[in-house]
């Protein structure tokens, strides 16, 4: 198959690095792909937001299959696209149509989808901006803290927790007069779950047919400890320990059957990744939010914990045959450690050179997050730059020795957290 995967991130590295290993792949392409990923197939440098451009390539390449990694094409409907025009209808592609992203692209649909099919979440109202004293007394039908949520694409930073009432009522006025531009034109109240957090992926073929990939736990906060702003991720751990047999049981029944179902019920396409935002809340799993597409940086440990051919569940997925397949999960441990820019998730700066990947390498699977290539060096050209991923007998044998490869890159001003899947080892 020729197979062309989109996006630039430490996820699209993570993908790219297990598609490459498939039998099935005659070529593989990804756009517009990093230095890291210029290794396992052929960077393009397309504009994912320019549709026709994508269509076009698929064309010109002949392309087999369009697996998609960001959000942001699946909610503006590339998807749509692409199955409009009868040169590229044919082609299969890993990803929802503009409906079913929504899931992701607007809080209020999926907390009502939820509500809908009776998947056990936190109790919620959305509001607008001409109904802002009508959300400010639900605020205090709530016990604090107090969560805020934009309903659109904020890049992960539309969710706010704030501790008192008074600086939510701030906190919503900021968000109704612009602070996350038109995604919070709506905001979503609800309630603060207790618990910890875990991530859940599956596959779903759009016939109510799909496969659970393996969980992982991903660290938002910027500093040890969990503590400091909130990032794109800081690193992840695979499996996570309190997610045995009986738990997944309970995931599967009460959240990812009735997810699929319900999909199915609706009469909305979907055929790609769903990503379970979920909390464990004494033992009871409930789901803080869905995505429309892997989770990153948990990728990074879920690709490598994946024995089963990846090529081959996509294939599946887009046949409508995911309940033939099994998915196989290598028993030992993964764990990701995430290395940063200064600054960030604030300002930082670029163009750093990196030193030390190749001897990283040698014991860890290095993944490009935010790289570029100038003047033939490898330099710094994001806020993660990156992910260092490694198995282990153990979750903490596994992040001893992403540690360890981590200390062996360098960048000026580079960080990294030392504490990952600690929480869950110790």
């Amino acid at each position: 198959m020729n197979i062309l995967l989109l996006g630039s991130g430490g996820r699209e590295h993570a993908l790219a690095w297990k598609i490459a290993q498939s039998q099935h792949v005659r070529q593989l392409f990804i756009a517009p792909g990093n230095p890291g990923t210029a290794a396992l197939g052929t960077n393009v440098p397309l504009n994912l937001s320019d549709f026709s451009a994508v269509a076009s390539f698929v064309k010109q390449e002949a392309i087999d299959m369009v697996v998609c990694g960001p959000e942001q094409p699946l909610v503006d409907g590339l998807a749509d696209f692409l199955a409009n025009d009868t040169s590229t209808c044919n082609v299969a592609f890993i990803g929802p149509k503009r409906e079913g992203a929504q899931l992701e692209g607007s809080k209020d649909f999926a907390k009502a989808f939820m509500r809908r099919h009776n998947i056990p979440t936190a109790a919620y109202q959305t509001f607008d901006g001409t109904q802002a004293a009508e959300a400010k007394a639900y605020l205090r039908t709530l016990t604090p803290p107090l969560v805020l949520k934009a309903d659109g694409l904020c890049a992960g930073k539309g969710v706010l927790i704030l501790p008192t009432y008074d600086e939510a009522d701030a906190a919503l006025d900021e968000m109704f007069a612009g602070k996350f531009g038109t995604a919070s034109a709506k905001v979503v109240i609800e309630e603060y779950l207790q618990g910890i957090e875990l991530s859940v992926f599956a596959l779903v073929d759009g016939t109510g047919g799909y496969v659970i990939l393996p969980e992982a736990k991903d660290y938002k906060r910027i500093g040890e400890g969990d503590t400091g702003l909130n990032t794109g991720g800081m690193g992840s751990v695979s499996p996570v320990p309190f997610a045995d047999a009986a738990f997944m049981q309970s995931v599967e029944d009460q959240i990812v059957r009735p997810t699929v179902n319900g999909l199915v019920a609706d009469n909305i396409p979907y055929k790609g990744f769903v990503f379970f935002g979920l909390m464990n809340c004494a033992g009871s799993p409930k789901v803080i939010e869905y995505n429309c597409r892997m989770g990153d940086p948990e990728t990074e440990t879920v690709m490598l914990r994946l024995q089963t051919d990846l090529v081959s569940l996509l294939k599946a997925t887009a046949d409508g045959t995911l309940s033939a397949m099994q998915v196989v999960s290598d028993p030992r441990a993964a764990a990701c450690v995430m290395l940063v820019s200064g600054g960030y998730p604030e300002s930082y700066a670029k163009c750093y050179p990196i030193t030390g990947v190749s001897q990283a390498q040698e014991e860890s699977v290095v993944f490009h997050a935010g790289t570029a290539v100038k003047d033939n060096t490898l330099v710094t050209a994001g806020g993660r730059v990156i992910a260092v991923s490694s198995y282990g007998s153990t979750l903490s044998e596994a992040l001893q020795t992403s540690l360890h490869a981590a200390d062996t890159i360098t960048f000026k001003d580079a960080y990294h957290r030392r504490d990952i899947g600690r929480d869950v080892t110790c």
